[in-house]
């Protein structure tokens, strides 16, 4: 009885030694896939040292058994990003990390839930005066922009929403109401999103102003029907 539990605890040790040998060799990948992607994006080296906690808090929880490395390490730089409000989109981040944007979504949606992590709302009226310079709008345009997404705001239509997006589409109807031509395919260019998402918040965003009347906003008539579609 005692030989068998003498090689019941030499075969555990083992294998813990295995597990351990293996999240070092993960973890010493992981750091240098870490190194550089911060470097390519310039994070500081706290947001870099905080997405390493991050990933450590994932391989410890199991989490990366069978998923790409890379795309956790993406992930956590994200979710990094987000956390403390610096400004890197999740498609340059996927880019740099030569992981398919949508991989790199999932993975961080995965995040978010396994570690409970709490991520604060961007604020979309930050994105607005960089998409107006690049479309050459006045700034009466721009404020009246700014002030579509308050009154959305106010109605909590801006929940869960990419913030990038909304800023868009809050510019091209303040374009309409100002007689500012510019059509979705451009405004959709300079923010840097597609075509579908702008004609999407730009639906949410027609809703909650359109019992808006004698405020700050005024009905906004599009230029043409938007057309349903998916996100």
């Amino acid at each position: 009885m005692k030989t068998a539990d003498k090689m019941y605890r030499l075969k555990k040790y083992d294998n813990r030694s295995k597990v351990n040998d293996t999240q070092t060799r993960n973890l010493s990948i992981a750091m240098a896939e870490l190194s550089r992607l911060a470097t390519t994006i310039h994070l500081s080296e706290t947001a870099k040292n905080n997405a390493a906690i991050l990933y450590r808090k994932a391989l410890n929880r199991d989490m990366i058994r069978g998923r790409s490395i890379d795309s956790f390490v993406a992930a956590c730089v994200y979710a990094t990003c987000r956390m403390h409000a610096i400004p890197r989109p999740l498609k340059t981040i996927a880019k740099e990390s030569h992981r398919d944007v949508g991989d790199v979504a999932r993975t961080y949606r995965l995040l978010i839930v396994e570690l409970g992590l709490k991520m604060p709302l961007n604020e979309s009226e930050k994105f607005v005066p960089g998409i107006a310079s690049r479309l050459n709008l006045k700034r009466g345009t721009e404020q009246q922009a700014v002030d579509i997404l308050r009154v959305a705001k106010a109605k909590q239509e801006l929940t869960g929403k990419d913030p990038r997006g909304l800023a868009a589409a809050a510019l091209y109807l303040a374009c309409l109401r100002n007689r500012e031509k510019r059509t979705q395919k451009e405004v959709a260019s300079a923010a840097g999103t597609t075509e579908v998402t702008l004609r999407n918040r730009v639906k949410g965003l027609e809703s909650a102003i359109s019992i808006q009347r004698a405020d700050d906003i005024m009905p906004v008539f599009v230029e043409q029907p938007i057309a349903a579609a998916g996100k």
